[in-house]
Formats: C-alpha cells, structure tokens, sequence
C-alpha cells in the first residue's frame, strides 16, 4: 500500500523566508548558521568529489525519521532551493510494520512542508521475527529487506539514486569494525552501484559529523521516530567502535576528520596486499660505483 504527495509548484511561504519552509522553525542565531554552513560545505565536497549528481536525475532520498534522515533531507533541499543541486528529490518513508509505529508522524510532516514524498506500507517485521530466534538482534536483516524494497521503489519512480543519511562516524565505525573483526579494510563508501547495476547508492553526508547532525536536529526540532520501537538495537560491535571513537576523539580532538580523510588517502605500495600492488615485480636497480 503507498501514498504519494506531490508538491506545489510553488509553496507560497518559499518567497516570504527566502529559504525552504523546511527551515521555517531554524534558530536565527550567528552559531546555527555556522553549524549549517559547514554541514552544506562537508556535504558539497562529497557531492562534487564523488562525481554524485547529474543534472536532471531523480533521487529516492530514505526517510527513516532519525536525526540523520531528516538532516539529510533538509540539507539536500536547501542546496536545491540555492540552485546548487538540479536534481528531482522524493522523500520515502518505508513502514516496516514496526510495533507502535506512529504512522502520522512523517505525512503530517512532509505535507504540510509541500515535500513530494511517498509513504510505502511493507511489513517486514513479521518476517523477521519469524526468521530470527527470540532475543535476536533484528538490525541486520531488517536492513536488507528494507534496503530491497527502497530499490524496488526507486525503480518504480523512475529515480536513479537511492540516497542515505549515513555519516562520517557511520563510516568509521564500519571500518573498525571491518579491520577488528573481519580482517579487511573496507568502510562504508560515499557512492556504489547496486549488484542489479541499475542503481546508485549515494552518501551525500559522508563527510558530516554525526555531533553536527544531532545539534541540527534538535535546533530544526524535527519530529524524531525513535529506531528502537520492535525492542531491538544494534550489535554490541558497532557499540564498541563507537565508544572507541568517541574516547579518541575525547582525548585527541579531531583525530575522526583525520581518519575520515585517511580513508581517501591510501598509499597502496604500503600496505600489505598484492592485488593493489605488485610487491613481487619490485626488484633493486643497480648503481654505477663511483670511479
């Protein structure tokens, strides 16, 4: 079951605030524009350095009503109220059937804000609990089918890419976790295609700090679906990659953008993997002795 709300062409308080309605509660204060300021110019990079947008494409941007969903959304409308980013945007809220799921919530939200949008009903609650063990950690296959059915609609939208408020910390915990108990260096990257090859996958905010992100939300006053309703949280893993983060950063202020940038900056000849770099062809050149 779906809904979908298209938007005005022209919301008629868009002209009177001089920004998007989206922005109508925003602090006028000197520290919220800077705080808004650098999540658009960390977001700007990332579009520009991953080559993301094409003029004239359509985006399925993925609503789950966090503070980084929501963050992303308004950061994307704001570029595209300035003119700096000619895509087509459709918000998308999937409901998974999650126990006391407030339905009205995101509706409410993005109609009265004149924000296409499209509320999708799948109920893949069931489907995990009937898979899972009782006191299974749900997070995971949950994602996947929720990932699945955010593709099927992107399709059938006509978009080209689904979109994702995932962040810097997001990606620099899945590396550690990666490194620590997959043995592999891999993080979560800011642009893939899909195994279907029909599809992008982008993270516009890959370079934005999820601190940034939660003093935004709370200064939008977005209203916050919490991601705990089926009783169920994350792995213990990621919980400890981000307690790890968070100590490094305690005691080494910055090291995070550090290491979000050490992930562009990789020198293959030191590392350890031959498929990189052919460490076996390297070979000494002889010198001429000095007569």
């Amino acid at each position: 079951m779906t809904a979908v709300m298209e938007a005005p062409t022209t919301p008629a308080d868009e002209n009177e605030t001089g920004a998007h309605p989206i922005f109508a509660k925003a602090p006028r204060s000197v520290e919220f524009n800077k705080l808004r300021k650098r999540l658009i110019r960390n977001t700007r990079e990332a579009l520009e350095k991953f080559g993301m947008v094409q003029p004239g494409e359509k985006w399925l941007i993925a609503l789950s009503g966090g503070k980084d969903s929501y963050g992303l959304l308004a950061l994307l409308l704001d570029l595209k109220w300035r003119g700096l980013l000619p895509v087509e945007l459709l918000a998308c809220n999937l409901d998974q059937g999650q126990p006391n799921f407030p339905k009205h919530i995101l509706p409410e939200f993005l109609e009265g804000l004149g924000i296409e949008h499209r509320i999708e009903y799948q109920d893949t609650y069931s489907i995990v609990t009937d898979k899972l063990p009782q006191g299974a950690t749900y997070c995971s296959l949950c994602s996947r089918l929720r990932r699945g059915n955010l593709y099927r609609i992107a399709r059938e939208e006509g978009c080209t890419a689904l979109v994702l408020g995932h962040h810097r910390d997001d990606s620099l915990e899945t590396f550690f976790m990666n490194m620590f108990h997959g043995g592999k260096l891999a993080a979560m990257p800011a642009k893939l295609v899909n195994d279907e090859g029909d599809l992008q996958v982008l993270r516009p905010l890959i370079y934005c700090a999820e601190e940034d992100l939660q003093k935004f939300s709370d200064a939008m006053q977005f209203p916050i679906i919490p991601c705990d309703l089926c009783g169920s949280q994350d792995g213990l893993e990621r919980n400890a990659m981000k307690a790890m983060l968070t100590d490094i950063e305690k005691r080494m202020p910055g090291r995070k953008d550090v290491m979000i940038r050490a992930l562009g900056n990789i020198n293959a000849s030191h590392m350890l993997d031959p498929k990189l770099f052919d460490f076996a062809s390297l070979t000494v050149t002889a010198r001429e002795e000095n007569a």
